[in-house]
């Protein structure tokens, strides 16, 4: 007789609802298919994780978390955190495309949990603003539109890859051209004088 592992099925259901919210967004996701990958049945998720929105809104968040630990925002080193950054998105574009779904799906209503994503980006908005007071990063842009604007350059790619292929090409020559101009981007975007 098997023996049953919440915490396995939990994390089963989990990847499963970050492929399937990837792939269709919120409103697209269905249950009984996360499910299904998940080997799962649907009352389970429900219990873990409450309502569709609910487990997506766990989901984004997590993944949010895993990126934060993995790229933290270093302003003595911005060159650096915007490769390790496109690194990151390279090997999980999910998030990008989770963050994506929300923005469609949301637009400009507050989202579910937004006083813990308001925390998170604190935190980051923080690490600029101590390199602007170290005078290692420009104090000319606010160290919050400083953020939006160097995760813009550096994300959108990934966000678009359509318009990254038409416009930039998709030979690793092209792929490499365009790290670069990304990287002078965000050097110039972040340059003190």
């Amino acid at each position: 007789m098997a023996t049953r592992d919440p915490e396995a099925t939990r994390a089963r259901i989990f990847e499963a609802a970050v492929a399937e919210f990837a792939r269709h967004g919120i409103a697209g996701a269905r249950i009984d298919r996360i499910a299904a990958e998940a080997k799962a049945n649907k009352q389970l998720i429900y219990a873990y994780f409450g309502n569709k929105a609910e487990l997506f809104a766990s989901v984004l968040e997590k993944k949010m978390v895993d990126l934060a630990e993995a790229v933290p925002v270093d302003p003595d080193d911005i060159e650096g955190w915007a490769d390790r950054l496109m690194d990151y998105h390279a090997a999980h574009p999910e998030l990008l495309r989770l963050l994506f779904w929300e923005g469609l799906e949301y637009g400009t209503a507050e989202l579910p949990h937004e006083d813990e994503r308001q925390e998170h980006y604190a935190r980051k908005v923080a690490a600029l603003r101590d390199g602007q007071d170290r005078g290692v990063v420009t104090d000319a842009v606010p160290a919050r539109d400083l953020l939006f604007l160097l995760t813009a350059v550096v994300n959108w790619a990934v966000v678009v890859p359509q318009m990254r292929r038409i416009l930039v090409g998709d030979r690793e020559a092209d792929q490499e051209r365009l790290r670069a101009s990304v990287r002078e981007a965000v050097r110039r975007l972040a340059a003190t004088g």
